[in-house]
């Protein structure tokens, strides 16, 4: 992608900070290559044919891995020596891709710029890795831990409609689809792995009256996580959600946002054992903040909220996520905003440096919820067309509530982990279309914790579960892209 002839109009820096991000995203897998999520990274010049736009892409990597399953150094548990040892890899990934979409204005050229009546957007991508160990363990050597047998393919696809785009009335509609590979991270058993299947589906109405001071949306979507191994039926869960999202500027680069979601999350193949512990619910959320530029260079986004689990009651004494929910973000542009910046400082008005906080709470596969309280630091520069350099990172505590048995009786007593994360992406363009690009990612877990797998322990083998791991993770690729 280079920045010669993209220019933006000054209407388009009104709430850059909370949605620059939602704009560029892309639909991927988990671990997936660090370019795919985002279209400033993914996308070349592009292809035009009649009245789409064309991004074919493919990328090949080398690198290493130190610990692709996630497992723990303690000694004596399921997850770590010496029956499961932590298993350094070599790693092949291929990576092809290809997006599409409507013309946007600024490619039609001398064509009519008048707003369409439907605007298309779809992509996919796919991921192959290949691994081979190189562990001096004779233990990680064998048969049962080994770790070529985790070669996989995964991806992602997407597509969505956007219908009346830009007026007063509209609505899109979307779907999306992704393999996701999570292998066996409990013990060292080769044939039981986590990978998902995961659909989504949905629609929602946009509405825009007054030229777009106000905008809402309102929306269902409906997701199906089908895991594919036999094992793993009974996480299979269902989740329906009605979400709405608006906001109101008041001034000409501030604005009032609202969010909230009422969900409905179920599984239905639960069966006794350790899956019993998960539980339906209807978890609910609702924020309200502000966004906006302080000045031309600094923008700030703040969000606060309450959330609520609402579990059923399928495991006695099962504790309720209900408390306060929040994002807090303070974002720097290199550069003045696009409102403000001549056209050949955009490169620098999309690189910035953001500082930022989230709290929530997820679903947990140990049973209930655990709750997310995230610093997190942002830096994204793109100079020229020519290099691109992303930083992602963060720290989190990860607070788990007291743990119990599907009879009510206690499992762990209430703790907290802490969760750590840094990606460092790098790329060099020769040309409008092949890069020379590198990857770096840090992820750990910090933990004293051992969790029981079941109640009755097994007759050989550890019945315990260690939370502790770390993981490193370095890749030098090329990619060609248009």
């Amino acid at each position: 992608m280079t920045t010669r002839g993209f220019a933006l109009p000054a209407a388009a820096v009104v709430l850059l900070v909370s949605r620059a991000a939602a704009a560029q995203a892309q639909y991927t897998a988990p671990d997936s290559p660090a370019w795919l999520a985002d279209r400033r990274y993914n996308e070349g010049i592009g292809i035009r044919t009649g009245n789409f736009e064309l991004h074919p892409a493919i990328a090949g990597e080398f690198g290493y891995d130190s610990n692709y399953l996630q497992r723990s150094t303690t000694e004596g548990v399921s997850n770590g020596p010496p029956t499961a040892p932590v298993i350094p890899s070599l790693e092949f990934r291929i990576t092809p891709s290809l997006y599409l979409s409507t013309l946007g204005a600024r490619r039609k050229e001398g064509d009519s710029a008048e707003l369409p009546s439907v605007a298309f957007q779809a992509g996919v991508n796919l991921t192959y890795r290949e691994f081979i160990g190189i562990s001096s363990d004779p233990v990680a050597s064998n048969s049962t831990n080994d770790i070529g047998a985790q070669r996989n393919v995964g991806g992602a696809a997407d597509a969505s409609m956007d219908i009346l785009p830009g007026r007063s009335v509209g609505g899109t509609v979307f779907a999306k689809y992704a393999r996701a590979i999570l292998p066996n991270t409990l013990d060292a058993n080769p044939d039981l792995s986590f990978d998902q299947d995961i659909v989504t589906v949905g629609a929602q109405i946009n509405l825009q009256p007054g030229g777009g001071t106000l905008d809402w949306h309102l929306g269902y979507e409906l997701q199906d996580d089908i895991f594919e191994t036999e094992e793993g039926r009974p996480y299979y869960n269902l989740t329906q959600q009605v979400f709405t999202r608006g906001r109101w500027s008041f001034r000409p680069h501030t604005a009032l946002v609202y969010d909230g979601t009422l969900s409905f999350i179920t599984y239905p193949n639960l069966s006794e054992g350790a899956s019993a512990l998960l539980q339906s619910s209807e978890p609910v959320r609702a924020r309200i903040g502000m966004t906006g530029l302080i000045t031309d260079r600094f923008a700030a986004l703040a969000m606060i909220g309450w959330g609520a689990s609402f579990y059923n009651d399928a495991v006695p004494n099962q504790p309720q996520f209900d408390s306060v929910i929040a994002q807090a973000e303070l974002r720097w542009f290199l550069a003045a905003s696009p409102g403000v910046a001549k056209v050949g400082d955009l490169g620098l008005t999309l690189s910035s440096v953001a500082l930022g906080y989230t709290r929530d709470f997820q679903n947990s596969l140990l049973g209930g919820y655990y709750v997310q309280d995230r610093g997190y630091l942002q830096f994204s520069y793109l100079f020229a067309g020519r290099f691109a350099l992303t930083l992602d990172g963060g720290v989190a505590a990860i607070e788990y509530p007291t743990l119990f048995w599907s009879d009510g009786s206690e499992r762990h007593d209430a703790f907290t982990d802490v969760r750590a994360d840094a990606t460092l992406f790098g790329e060099y363009r020769f040309t409008n279309t092949f890069g020379l690009n590198s990857t770096l990612r840090y992820t750990a877990n910090a933990s004293s914790q051992l969790v029981d797998i079941s109640k009755v322990p097994p007759p050989t083998g550890s019945n315990s579960y260690a939370m502790q791991w770390n993981r490193f993770e370095a890749y030098v690729g090329v990619r060609w892209f248009m």
